[in-house]
């Protein structure tokens, strides 16, 4: 995709890659009270949705669908919140979450919620399994 593009050092610390789709990258937070998957255009400097070209925006839209697609068949969840803050990490990335009426934010966001649980290493093996395969990564 881009030469020069890099994956932030603070969204590759906390997540888990998954693959790589046309224009994302493709990340699973390692926060086991949300399944929360992070798509990272590969476009070097870009911090605004604004900044990617009209078919690069139109190709993320595309993306964010099929990753909530994964995450409503992988986890079957109350509600899908989609959203591109980048108030922390610059780099532009957008977080789909799948929500659940019981999980710990209740009905408000998932930021400054707790503290971030990171999977267990027997559950994450399977997790990035069945949502590899529902993104279609390795079929």
């Amino acid at each position: 995709m881009d030469d020069a593009f890099q994956l932030n050092e603070r969204l590759e610390a906390d997540t888990y890659a998954l693959g790589d789709l046309p224009l994302c990258r493709v990340l699973l937070m390692d926060d086991a009270r949300y399944p929360w998957l992070i798509l990272v255009p590969r476009r070097a400097d870009v911090t605004e949705i604004i900044d990617l070209s009209v078919s690069d925006r139109a190709l993320l839209i595309e993306e964010i669908a099929s990753a909530q697609r994964a995450l409503n068949t992988v986890t079957r969840p109350d509600k899908l919140n989609v959203g591109a803050l980048g108030n922390v990490v610059k780099q532009l990335h957008v977080h789909v979450i799948a929500r659940f009426t019981s999980d710990p934010a209740g009905t408000g966001p998932v930021w400054g919620v707790g503290e971030r649980r990171p999977y267990p290493p027997h559950m994450v093996g399977p997790l990035l399994d069945k949502l590899q395969k529902a993104l279609g990564f390795g079929s």
